[in-house]
């Protein structure tokens, strides 16, 4: 079998779909994108096209390798996410030439379905509450939510009050047993984290998510010692070698590689299997597409230490496309008393809507990241 073209699509609301097709007649999928990035990342995909066309698809690992180690540069958001979505579409391909789906080539499952939790409010976070019941109506058990909307280096004790009201708002509409996690978002600096960490921590949160940016994970073994709730982070952090510290630093609670960001699938399975290790968690970040979605899916039934599936069905990023516009079976990320089925087609165990995607590629998008300031005009992390 060999590899005989690659073809990108971009569509709505702000995902890139890469086809690649075989001289066999199998078709596989991936979703390569670092979001308000998407030309950026198809070039990444574009100029590793090359290297590509003639191999054989199976041989995932060696690509995999060569992708990675076959340049002098390697690593960061842009060239991780160019081969998340080659080696989801690679692993596409396998399942489909085999007639079983990915998490059986990777060991079989382990679990009967995937738990998953889907967003309230936005990036304001002050609609959280309107948005909680709809998410019961529509089957999660569990949700996620922004702690604040921007928040100064040392922030007022009125937004602190503000930001523990919201949580309570949605903690009273959806009870006692529902899990509300708590996004950090990196746009809260350390002194602020360990007060709202604090405040925060009797409404009992399921965890707290990027408490911290990224450029700031040694703080958290001091945060830790503010609080009981588990810690989570990493969807901002590519491949084994940029979770090496964190994992090994044994702080936080769970792990969030993004699978269309960290490497893919096989490398995200590695990096849980790290995690196993030192009894971290994995819960994978998917604000994304269907086919990151599917990817992450596969990648849950088959990890001994998943925890929780993000979706992003009418998130709010999801203004003029959504999860199931693009798929044929749409079944497949139905939500029954806040979980998700197993994947039982070959490959991701997606139907593409292949007419759907070539509409949409007509009229692609543009989507900027939001220039959040504060009052002294000064640049808000958001």
């Amino acid at each position: 079998m060999k590899i005989t073209s690659l073809t990108l699509y971009k569509v709505k609301p702000r995902w890139v779909f890469l086809k690649i097709e075989t001289d066999q007649g199998i078709t596989g999928w991936g979703e390569p994108i670092v979001e308000s990035r998407p030309d950026t990342t198809i070039t990444a995909v574009k100029e590793l096209e090359p290297y590509l066309i003639g191999k054989d698809p199976r041989l995932i690992e060696r690509h995999f390798q060569t992708m990675y180690r076959g340049s002098f540069y390697r690593g960061g958001p842009v060239l991780m996410s160019a081969i998340s979505g080659i080696e989801q579409a690679l692993w596409d391909i396998r399942g489909k030439a085999l007639e079983i789906p990915v998490y059986d080539i990777l060991g079989g499952a382990v679990r009967d379905k995937i738990k998953a939790y889907a967003w309230v409010g936005g990036d304001d976070p002050n609609k959280s509450d309107q948005d909680a019941k709809s998410r019961l109506e529509q089957g999660f058990r569990n949700v996620k939510m922004n702690a604040t909307g921007a928040c100064e280096r040392i922030g007022s004790y009125a937004e602190i009050d503000a930001a523990v009201a919201r949580l309570a708002s949605v903690r009273e509409i959806v009870g006692p047993d529902v899990g509300i996690g708590i996004d950090f978002h990196g746009r809260v600096h350390k002194s602020m984290a360990k007060f709202l960490a604090k405040e925060m921590e009797p409404l009992r949160p399921l965890f707290y998510e990027e408490p911290v940016l990224p450029e700031h994970l040694d703080f958290l073994p001091e945060l830790a010692r503010h609080t009981r709730i588990p810690l989570a982070t990493g969807e901002r952090l590519y491949g084994r070698w940029g979770y090496k510290e964190i994992i090994a630093q044994g702080t936080v609670d769970i792990i969030q590689p993004d699978l269309s960001h960290a490497g893919g699938i096989w490398e995200s399975r590695k990096i849980a299997a790290m995690a196993e290790a030192y009894d971290i968690g994995v819960a994978p970040h998917c604000p994304l597409g269907p086919i990151a979605l599917a990817s992450s899916m596969q990648l849950d039934a088959c990890t001994p230490n998943f925890v929780i599936q993000e979706m992003s069905l009418k998130m709010q990023y999801n203004d003029s496309g959504d999860l199931q516009d693009y798929v044929k079976n749409k079944d497949v990320f139905k939500i029954t008393e806040g979980y998700l089925d197993l994947p039982q087609l070959p490959g991701l165990g997606i139907e593409i809507d292949e007419d759907a995607v070539i509409e949409a590629n007509k009229e692609s998008f543009m989507r900027n990241d939001r220039d959040w300031r504060h009052e002294d005009g000064s640049v808000a992390e958001w």
